[in-house]
């Protein structure tokens, strides 16, 4: 029994220092630390949706076996998730252990909330002499405010200056991916973070000037850059991916006008270039750039000029008034105003073009370069057409008026309705226009009667081209049938 029992207690102290064994505190290693002076190359691909893709390429002097390599001033909006450091030099095999992202910066507050608990010293000067004494103090909160313990004494606030024994490790002046690894052999290394970060995006802006007969415009675009990642970028290596890129989301979520005279400057710019990518398309930038920490950037995208452009004079009506009786519908109604074109090479164009503002310039009679309007454009292909609304005519306008309405069937399954109508086209400028009347039509209709033929553009839109001499008007009149 006595023999069993000791057996027992000798396994137990066995296995005791077995466990001892296996907790037994590893060597700290020591961290090498990689700064923007060990940067060789960097390329920046930004996304629409704030994402991009960050290549940082830095050498670095590795020891043999295990280290930490702390790599400073990365993206603080970093996806940690994303990172991947690898090896470039085809040499011997470099193995991450482990990584761990510190963005908890070095301010005031967060030196004081990380000595919760510790003791730091309050330096006073005395008023008169100068001269300084000190006393330790434990910190015993830092929310709102400050509470310290003293001697035998509570006191809230800083009845002086702090002083602190040192920084902690997990508190950085700068964002820091600190990873552990394991090196074959000693000497220099090359090597490539990869990384998704947001706080980068970009959007597109086009400027565009229209000629005296309003026939032709030129146009430039311009990639608008702004960086709030937290990080700059030496001589980036830019790319731009215009697309909707799908991305998957969690369950739980948490710029200036451009002048007409950067038309002259974006033509002579070299413009980037672009190429497919999967369903997407990649936009290159022909020289490195440097994109600063909290900076917003232009970027000379494309040009054009001498690009053939039509406008449009076009009244809209709404389907409302075919149910029922309204009479006067409404008086010296403005015809907006459009412009379009095609995204073709024989424009002058024929690229394409990413989502964005396009702002509209027109000169006056003194030669100077007016705002006349602006719109957004979706993503356009190429060979696509480009359709801007820049606002309502002053001079072009219409008096629209319900002459008639009747019911001419009404049951239970089925209304049919005839109404008459008179739009008086007015035109105060100088020259002739031609007026597009476009009609949203409800149910089953027909066009009984009408002044002047119209077009079937859809199943529910009837269109009139309706040409209106200079400092005249034009009158339309039809009538239709609706079955509801």
């Amino acid at each position: 029994m006595k023999r069993s029992l000791v057996k027992h207690c000798g396994r137990s102290l066995l296995g005791g220092l077995v466990l001892l064994t296996l907790v037994a505190p590893v060597a700290a290693l020591e961290e090498l630390r990689s700064t923007l002076d060990d940067q060789r190359a960097v390329a920046v691909t930004i996304y629409n949706d704030n994402l991009a893709l960050v290549k940082d390429q830095r050498q670095v002097r590795l020891p043999k076996g295990e280290s930490l390599l702390a790599l400073r001033e990365v993206s603080a909006r970093m996806m940690p998730e994303t990172a991947l450091l690898r090896s470039l030099d085809g040499q011997a095999p470099l193995t991450v252990v482990e990584q761990s992202f510190d963005y908890d910066l070095l301010t005031p507050q967060k030196l004081l909330e990380k000595y919760v608990g510790r003791t730091v010293q309050v330096v006073r000067t005395h008023p008169q002499t100068g001269a300084e004494t000190m006393e330790p103090a434990q910190v015993l909160a830092a929310n709102g405010g400050v509470v310290l313990g003293m001697g035998n004494r509570i006191e809230t606030g800083i009845p002086g200056r702090l002083v602190y024994p040192d920084v902690p490790a997990n508190l950085r002046d700068r964002p820091t991916l600190v990873v552990q690894l394991s090196n074959a052999a000693a000497g220099s290394r090359q090597v490539e973070l990869s990384y998704l970060t947001g706080g980068l995006s970009w959007k597109a802006d086009y400027v565009a000037e229209l000629n005296a007969a309003d026939d032709r415009l030129d146009l430039s675009g311009w990639v608008t850059l702004n960086n709030q990642s937290g990080s700059a970028y030496r001589n980036a290596r830019l790319q731009l991916v215009a697309g909707d890129v799908h991305r998957v989301t969690p369950a739980q979520m948490e710029t200036a006008d451009f002048a007409v005279r950067t038309l002259k400057a974006a033509a002579e710019a070299p413009q980037m270039a672009q190429e497919s990518l999967l369903d997407y398309h990649l936009y290159t930038l022909e020289r490195p750039t440097t994109i600063r920490e909290n900076q917003v950037k232009q970027v000379a995208l494309l040009s054009g000029s001498g690009i053939p452009v039509v406008k449009e004079y076009r009244l809209q009506g709404g389907n409302y008034y075919y149910r029922g009786r309204y009479g006067d519908l409404g008086r010296k109604i403005k015809a907006a105003v459009f412009l379009e074109f095609a995204n073709t090479e024989k424009s002058g164009l024929g690229l394409p073009l990413p989502m964005g503002i396009m702002r509209v310039y027109k000169k006056d009679s003194g030669g100077a370069a007016q705002f006349v309007g602006e719109d957004r454009i979706d993503h356009t292909p190429k060979n696509e057409k480009v359709r801007l609304r820049l606002g309502d005519a002053f001079d072009v306008t219409a008096d629209r008026t319900q002459t008639d309405f009747q019911k001419i069937a009404s049951g239970p399954n089925e209304t049919v309705t005839e109404s008459a109508y008179r739009i008086v086209l007015k035109n105060a400028r100088k020259e002739a226009v031609t007026v597009v009347v476009e009609e949203t039509m409800p149910g089953d209709w027909q066009i009984v009667q009408q002044s002047h033929p119209h077009q079937k553009e859809s199943a529910r839109t009837a269109l009139w081209r309706i040409p209106v001499p200079a400092e005249g008007q034009t009158v339309l009149t039809y009538r239709v049938r609706v079955r509801f």
